[in-house]
């Protein structure tokens, strides 16, 4: 399946750093955590023309959402998000990760038990490893059926930091 095709990437920042937002015609098609160094080649959101504009700053604020602190639900629509490149499997599962509350965690199996794919924890994990916008699609609330973090495209410590911020205690 081919990728969507970038026409903007622009620099999200935020109170955790600076994330950079890639849009193509249709929307948001990847999300990619703060990086220590700086592109001064990415644009401000101010510079772009619209509907990019109008998608940098949803995007912003979603982030800025679910990053807050506290397990209040999210209150921010997110930009159209353009995930065409995508497998319908893992665009289900995706969906599927949306459901889930802030606060809550699911395990790969019960996520694939609510596609009907009982067997298939193991391709939910591959789809939320292969996720184009973390934080966004929240596959940091998934967890291995032992309780464990598993992995995360962030990094494990933007996981437990993204849990800690929505109360998730882990043991």
């Amino acid at each position: 399946m081919p990728r969507p095709a970038i026409l903007h990437t622009v620099a999200i920042p935020t109170s955790a750093g600076e994330f950079q937002a890639h849009f193509s015609a249709d929307g948001l098609v990847r999300l990619d955590f703060p990086k220590r160094r700086n592109d001064s080649s990415i644009a401000a959101p101010s510079s772009l023309p619209a509907p990019f504009r109008t998608w940098a700053e949803a995007t912003k604020a979603a982030l800025e959402d679910a990053l807050a602190d506290g397990r209040s639900a999210e209150r921010t629509a997110l930009p159209p998000l353009d995930l065409a490149g995508a497998t319908p499997f893992r665009r289900r599962v995706w969906a599927e990760l949306r459901r889930i509350p802030r606060g809550v965690t699911q395990s790969y199996g019960e996520i694939a038990e609510a596609l009907g794919k009982r067997r298939a924890a193991r391709a939910v994990g591959g789809a939320c490893g292969a996720n184009p916008v973390p934080v966004l699609i929240p596959c940091h609330r998934v967890l291995a059926a032992n309780g464990r973090l598993g992995g995360f495209s962030g990094g494990l410590e933007w996981k437990r930091r993204l849990l800690a911020s929505e109360g998730v205690l882990l043991t």
